[in-house]
């Protein structure tokens, strides 16, 4: 399982350069916009979520500034009912723990179980925020170094339009 620490590691490893800013524990988008000063990179929020049978694990990511009705994204990828996982679930699949969810995360899901679904705009965008595996600190990392990590996991993301 990645930590924190091995996360730094695994992304130097990569070649991936990212700025790194250390705050409180953040659990919103707003307690982010206050803590982590601007950088110009689009700030993201993670939804890690379960269909009606648990057969199906999904990770959104999208930006803060959009409110994603889950219904309207289950019917857009074909899922059945669904809901935010369990922090059991997140530990398991993702490693982390509820208000760390985190694209990165997916380095810990050597199996694959989990769907990734990326908004146009964060796909689009030079730069983005994600948290290290943990809520104390986040990372801004360029597109390019995003399409490096999710090559080295293995996850294919879907480049989703979320109203």
């Amino acid at each position: 399982m990645q930590t924190s620490s091995s996360i730094d590691d695994l992304l130097a490893t990569l070649g991936i350069d990212v700025e790194r800013h250390e705050h409180d524990a953040v659990f919103t988008c707003e307690e982010a916009e206050r803590a982590v000063p601007d950088t110009g990179a689009v700030r993201t929020k993670n939804l890690f979520l379960r269909d009606k049978r648990a057969r199906r694990h999904v990770l959104l990511v999208a930006t803060c500034a959009k409110s994603v009705n889950l219904r309207a994204f289950a019917d857009q990828i074909g899922a059945d009912n669904l809901s935010f996982a369990s922090a059991e679930r997140l530990a398991r699949y993702l490693g982390v723990t509820p208000g760390a969810v985190t694209v990165l995360g997916l380095s810990n899901d050597t199996a694959r179980d989990v769907e990734l679904y990326v908004d146009e705009e964060v796909w689009r965008a030079e730069r983005l925020h994600a948290h290290p595996l943990v809520n104390t600190a986040t990372l801004v990392l360029t597109h390019d170094g995003l399409a490096r990590f999710l090559a080295h996991t293995g996850h294919t993301p879907a480049v989703v339009r979320i109203a």
